[in-house]
């Protein structure tokens, strides 16, 4: 079956819930006439299947029950909100409000949707195809509700808008006379997600709406999916909860008015991130979709496509202008085996030390250290604007002063197949600018799968942090999701070796620079298989 989009996870007494989208029909988007799966966990890692908590049966979703949100509503009952295409004309697109049959049920399993839906309909001034992806709702210091729902406002050409609905009783919605937040240049943004975040050293306390006491004094992340890139934008900023407006706070080489120029939670394959507020253990958790990068006819052949990411948990930067992600703890209790096996505390120009016992189920952390900082190459003004192509140009195999160096993994014996995950260092206006690349031209030999390479700049300051950059790759067959610099930038890949089949996968430490660089840490986990998707009888 077809896995996409993450659309509404929640934690509700003691149990997390991932709603998203899902063709039980087929392991394809078909013609998008879809469900909301729906799998319940007591630890974000191992996952029990229930059968779908929508489908789309009546007229307000009867060509697909799309994105939306889960909210906790006063009194502890749950609401979806959920964009659905209406009968008769599969283009238009409402929003839609779903409630529990059963709020006592600790499972949930069966969900209601309200005649009266849709609570609000298609705009006058939005095309029916570019009005979607409810968020989860907040409270104002007013007392309404509010939520964004993502459209594209004065026509097919019009404006990338977030626009801001409020409620009093969550059935009657009126729209805000201004957006959230309008990206003219983006073309069409979808599942935006706006959540505060804690001043370094604060505790995240009850920010799990996403407006507090004190709206204006609490920092928010505005996240947009624009679709034009597929790709996952945010910006640090100021919500105001009376205007109902968002104002990033972006570097001089971003642009505060095209969210394209914002940072990215990932600089690699994902797409319609969804974060939601842990009250369990007091943190924010992202997860993000994952799709396939072979071709269609596989994914036919596997029965299924799309997979979710590894939740991550998300906080500010000391710095104020980026957040950082890591692995959530509960993925730990995963390890099952460390493996200490680097032959060596350095690595040599052109060196390549195997890390015995690993394969290709695998958490590793290193630490690099690099003693020549002084030898680095001058970094090119034009190389800030794309990183990606930075990498491209200078990947795993293209020797470097300082780096490339990291980790090669899923790597096949004879090296023929493998995923490098690297750093380069540059020279830049007195300091250093490091960069972060996965490259997977030689990820497998497959044809007719996509194999770039992915990056990202680091925004660290080497020289502070020891002359040395930390790396956390989590390795999972198909996918490996890797976090530089202690989560600041973090990039996913999908990878199809053909060598993986035989289960003789290995990890090795390289550096391809002239100079050698020490690694001071070294760990490295097996990982047990996670149960995930289990069906039970009954």
């Amino acid at each position: 079956a077809n896995c996409s989009t993450l659309v509404g996870p929640m934690y509700h007494n003691g149990v997390y819930h991932m709603f998203y989208q899902y063709n039980p029909l087929g392991a394809v988007w078909g013609t998008g006439n879809l469900s909301w799966g729906h799998s319940v966990s007591r630890d974000l890692v191992n996952w029990d299947a229930l059968d779908t908590a929508l489908d789309p049966t009546a007229p307000f979703d009867y060509n697909g029950c799309w994105s939306g949100s889960a909210t906790i509503l006063p009194g502890g009952i749950p609401a979806l909100l959920y964009t659905g295409r209406i009968q008769g004309d599969k283009e238009v697109q409402v929003q839609n409000v779903a409630f529990p049959k059963n709020p006592a049920d600790p499972l949930l399993r069966e969900w209601v949707k309200p005649a009266y839906n849709p609570v609000i309909p298609l705009p006058a001034d939005v095309p029916g195809d570019n009005f979607r992806d409810p968020t989860t709702a907040w409270v104002g210091r007013d007392g309404l509700w509010r939520i964004a729902v993502a459209a594209k406002v004065g026509g097919p050409n019009g404006i990338a808008s977030t626009l801001i609905y409020r409620s009093k009783d969550f059935r009657h919605w009126k729209r805000n006379a201004l957006p959230l937040y309008t990206s003219r240049a983006a073309g069409m943004v979808e599942c935006p997600d706006l959540f505060p975040v804690a001043e370094p050293g604060v505790e995240e306390g009850r920010l799990g709406y996403a407006s507090g006491p004190a709206s204006g004094a609490v920092r928010h992340v505005l996240k947009l999916s624009v679709m034009n890139t597929t790709q996952d934008y945010y910006a640090v900023g100021r919500y105001d909860d009376v205007a109902d407006t968002f104002v990033p706070e972006v570097d001089v080489e971003r642009n505060a008015d095209d969210c394209r120029t914002w940072r990215r939670f990932d600089y690699g394959h994902v797409y319609a991130s969804k974060s939601f507020f842990d009250s369990s253990k007091n943190r924010r958790v992202l997860w993000a979709w994952a799709n396939e990068s072979d071709s269609q006819d596989n994914d036919i052949a596997r029965g299924w496509s799309g997979v979710q990411t590894v939740p991550r948990k998300v906080w500010l930067d000391q710095d104020g202008k980026q957040v950082r992600q890591w692995p959530i703890e509960e993925i730990e209790t995963l390890r099952s085996k460390r493996v200490v096996g680097l032959l060596g505390a350095q690595v040599n120009a052109g060196g390549m030390n195997k890390i015995v016992g690993v394969g290709a189920q695998a958490d590793v952390e290193a630490i690099f250290e690099i003693p020549s900082l002084e030898e680095a190459e001058t970094f090119q003004p034009n190389w800030l604007l794309d990183p990606q192509k930075l990498c491209e140009e200078n990947g795993a195999s293209v020797p470097g002063r300082v780096g490339p160096f990291g980790l090669l993994v899923m790597a096949s014996s004879n090296m023929q197949e493998h995923t490098a995950v690297f750093f380069r260092v540059f020279r830049h206006n007195h300091k250093y600018k490091v960069l972060m690349c996965t490259d997977l031209t030689r990820s497998t030999g497959r044809d007719n799968v996509y194999k770039p390479s992915y990056g990202g700049f680091v925004d660290i300051d080497i020289e502070q942090q020891g002359r040395s950059i930390s790396l956390r790759t989590l390795i999972d067959h198909s996918v490996v999701e890797s976090f530089g610099g202690g989560g600041r930038t973090c990039i996913t890949a999908r990878v199809y070796p053909e060598h993986a089949e035989n289960k003789n996968s290995h990890v090795f430490v390289f550096n391809n620079g002239t100079g050698l660089v020490k690694v001071s840490k070294l760990e490295a986990w097996r990982l047990a298989m996670a149960s995930v998707n289990v069906v039970h009888g009954g």
